[in-house]
């Protein structure tokens, strides 16, 4: 069986790796099928576990292919997927075809576009340099024990990439519409206000601390941190959480909390936005602990978003717009090694209900990525 036989057909290894449960934090079965595929391609692969409960373990895949000199391309995604929900018309980890769409949980993020590399890498077999693809099984939890524990594990082989795509579902009305090219940090911070509980009818011998609280949650909406950047929309504060637990109508309660939810552009860090939002909550006797989830990153338009967006229009025609919208993937971990930018399928349905992949987009995904590995190659060759 030939490279370019049905065995690398996009709708089929997507099919495959769907029909391995792997609700975040995944192991096992899913990484074999994946290891399974990439074997025959030459590639070199490395599966190991990290971490333990509660956030693991997770399984994590580092696979690398060398074929001469030649630039490293690395291709960077998660196999994990968040739990189906109930309500779904087909089995979650049945993949079924109805038409002319693939149903199943990770269709678009991000199985199908991993199969879409894959299928590209066999397309593409006799390119000169290295190809790698890192994948984790922990993205869509905690992160603590994926892609950060790969580039430990890469740094302690002497792999470093020259280039990183991330796969993950950035289309929004059509394939190629849209590609990320930086993402805002976040941070999250939990309040906590220490009062004395007593009775509302002698407040003079209690300390409700709900009236504080509400000083602290005023000062903090007050607080414009940016008005964006060429790149980024402004840095936003949100209050996601307040909570007093007093059941009673005639206690003043002990303590009251709060939380907050920043992402933050590159005018700011997440250190300096703890040690601002820490002098509002010390100033009215409050608490505050806060964990940073990433921070911001951009890969500044240029040859590598230029190159990439060629691909697209070439297959599609579309005229591809650069962005920095959405949430945080890990493409924000794996900044810190090369320039980064993150392309994949359209993203209508991911986390949903019958989340589903347009059959035509696999092919199509597929022939862009095949055109910017081939073009990588050429403009390496080129500058050699």
């Amino acid at each position: 069986m030939t490279l370019t036989s049905a065995a690398f057909d996009p709708l089929d290894l997507a099919q495959r790796l769907i029909a391995c449960p792997s609700v975040t934090p995944a192991t096992g079965s899913v990484f074999a099928c994946l290891e399974s595929m990439l074997a025959p391609l030459g590639f070199a692969v490395d599966r190991f576990v990290s971490g333990e409960a509660p956030d693991g373990p997770v399984e994590n895949l580092l696979a690398v292919r060398q074929n001469g000199p030649g630039p490293h391309f690395a291709f960077a995604g998660h196999l994990d997927v968040v739990p189906p929900g109930d309500g779904w018309g087909s089995d979650p980890f049945e993949p079924e075809v109805r038409g002319d769409l693939l149903y199943g949980r990770g269709a678009v993020d991000m199985k199908g576009s991993i199969a879409c590399f894959v299928a590209a890498v066999a397309r593409e077999k006799d390119l000169p340099g290295t190809i790698s693809l890192i994948i984790t099984g922990d993205e869509e939890g905690p992160a603590v024990h994926g892609t950060l524990a790969l580039m430990d594990r890469m740094a302690e082989r002497g792999v470093k990439p020259d280039l990183c795509l991330v796969g993950e579902p950035t289309s929004v009305n059509r394939l190629g519409d849209m590609v990320k090219i930086g993402r805002r940090g976040s941070v999250n911070m939990w309040i906590m206000v220490e009062g004395a509980q007593g009775h509302v009818a002698y407040p003079h011998l209690a300390d409700n601390p709900i009236p504080r609280l509400i000083r602290i949650l005023s000062a903090i909406e007050a607080v414009e941190l940016d008005q964006g950047t060429d790149w980024f929309q402004p840095s936003n504060i949100e209050i996601t959480d307040i909570t007093v637990g007093n059941p009673a109508t005639n206690v003043i309660p002990a303590r009251a909390s709060a939380r907050l939810s920043i992402r933050f552009n590159d005018q700011h860090s997440g250190a300096s936005l703890v040690e601002r939002i820490s002098a509002i909550v010390e100033a009215e006797g409050g608490t505050l602990e806060a964990k940073i989830s990433g921070e911001p990153f951009l890969t500044a338009p240029g040859d590598f978003s230029t190159l990439i967006s060629a691909a697209i229009h070439d297959a599609t025609g579309i005229v591809t717009e650069l962005s920095t919208t959405g949430g945080t993937s890990d493409a924000r971990f794996l900044s810190r090694l090369c320039p980064v930018v993150e392309f994949g399928l359209c993203n209508a349905t991911m986390h949903k209900l019958d989340e589903a992949v347009a059959i035509a987009d696999l092919e199509t995904l597929t022939t862009i990525y095949a055109s910017i590995l081939a073009r990588v190659a050429q403009a390496s060759s080129a500058t050699a």
